[in-house]
């Protein structure tokens, strides 16, 4: 093997690491597969996690929000209010300000505050306006809002407008009694904007409390998870700080393809793939590190395999209640580069059959010349598609057709990768397992 022709190949390839695709159900057409997808790829960047706090006023969604801030200091993340987005109210309303219903879906600009999250989402600066309580009108400057990890839109009614709850990738409503809210407003309202308590109480059974009826409590159904208590309730902060953490530490693809897995990087990764991408490695080593690397891709491809329930006795007598796992099992490799991942199935599934594709391009016209050799009832059959560099991803889709032409069920086929360019994973609709992605 030459070392310099071995890192040309890795560098050309350089991007995501895969160590598992999985088809999914909804199947893609000869013709779409071939479309190509360049636009799509060069237009991919970091999505951000976008999370929406609602409730009713003074219910916590602030202080909730503040917890989840704090506990999230090694992300980068900004908070987005509903508030900034209030209309300027006109010379008529401020004469009347007292009945002016600023609970109302109406009394928000939720264009505005839907053009700043799509933008903000599409990783764009914005000016979030700067919305004075007590002159009711935006005032300059704006407020500026980088791109970041993690955007929180805080706000009474932010779940009203569906195309904004799409833009959510998890939704948090803070339920508090009603009496403890309508205390925390009296409290609030008196100390810090000076009104008297039966002003304070008028607003509420006039405005407050209907809204909260008429268009906050009906949108609780939205909501993937509702925190009792608010801010009070410690646990549940916890408990969706560590679902963002997991959640930001999936690759950016497994966002957007829920069938894609990337095996989470650690330096043990990242250090064999430093040696197999370094000129100077022997081919001795290369080979070592690339079957290690290749092993751990077969291990979380079988990891997706069916299993069903089986109990067995242990040496002292003890009943272990374990799985079995799938018997219907096959590999095929694509010749010639799928070979090297034959000794790691084999050294993990004992006796298992392994069939062949050859997959060859003819001269400049693009026609594909293939030779199969496959086992005869591999209909039945779950597949481990072995081939360990994704370029352009055409042999893998000629090698998926001619599965599916055989009878093999798209949700059976499970494509093992170990180094992939990201342009090129738009070719498939995939769960994938990656090892350590990166974008050249």
């Amino acid at each position: 093997m030459n070392p310099k022709s071995v890192e040309d190949f890795l560098e050309s390839s350089a991007g995501a690491h895969f160590s598992g695709l999985l088809l999914d159900e909804s199947g893609l057409g000869k013709s779409e597969l071939d479309q190509p997808t360049t636009s799509n790829a060069e237009s991919f960047h970091r999505q951000p996690f976008i999370i929406g706090v609602a409730g009713g006023a003074s219910s916590g969604k602030t202080s909730v929000c503040n917890m989840i801030i704090e506990q999230l200091h090694d992300q980068r993340v900004v908070l987005v209010n509903q508030d900034s987005f209030y209309y300027d109210l006109t010379v008529e309303e401020l004469t009347r300000v007292q009945d002016y219903n600023f609970d109302h879906p109406d009394a928000f600009d939720t264009e505005k505050l839907l053009t700043c999250m799509e933008n903000l989402k599409l990783g764009e600066a914005v000016d979030i306006p700067n919305y004075d309580l007590k002159t009711y009108k935006k005032i300059l400057p704006a407020r500026k809002v980088n791109p970041s990890h993690v955007i929180i839109l805080e706000g009474i009614l932010i779940f009203h407008d569906p195309r904004v709850r799409e833009l959510m990738n998890m939704k948090i409503f803070v339920d508090t009694d009603a009496d403890v809210r309508l205390a925390r407003r009296i409290r609030l309202d008196t100390a810090e904007k000076g009104r008297d308590i039966g002003t304070v109480l008028d607003q509420y059974s006039k405005f407050v409390k209907p809204a909260f009826d008429d268009f906050i409590l009906p949108t609780k159904k939205y909501a993937d998870i509702i925190i009792p208590r608010g801010g009070d309730n410690h646990v549940a902060i916890d408990l969706i700080v560590q679902h963002i953490h997991t959640k930001l530490g999936q690759h950016d693809l497994c966002k957007i393809y829920s069938n894609l897995y990337v095996i989470q990087t650690t330096f043990q990764i990242r250090g064999m793939h430093t040696i197999i991408r370094d000129a100077e490695t022997t081919t001795h080593d290369f080979i070592f590190y690339a079957d290690r690397l290749i092993r751990l891709v077969v291990e979380h491809g079988l990891g997706h395999l069916p299993f069903k329930e089986k109990q067995v006795t242990t040496p002292t007598g003890s009943v272990y209640i374990g799985v079995d796992f799938c018997k219907r099992l096959c590999g095929i490799s694509v010749i010639r580069s799928g070979e090297s991942m034959e000794n790691a199935l084999r050294a993990c599934c004992k006796g298992i059959k392994i069939g062949k594709i050859l997959i060859h391009r003819e001269g400049d016209n693009g026609q594909q010349l293939i030779y199969q050799n496959l086992p005869k009832d591999i209909s039945d059959r779950h597949v481990l598609l072995l081939d360990p560099i994704l370029g352009t991803g055409n042999s893998a889709v000629q090698a998926i057709n001619l599965l599916l032409q055989k009878g093999v069920q798209e949700s059976n086929i499970i494509f093992l990768n170990l180094i992939s360019v990201s342009l090129y994973i738009f070719f498939f609709l995939v769960l994938s397992i990656m090892v350590s992605p990166s974008y050249s």
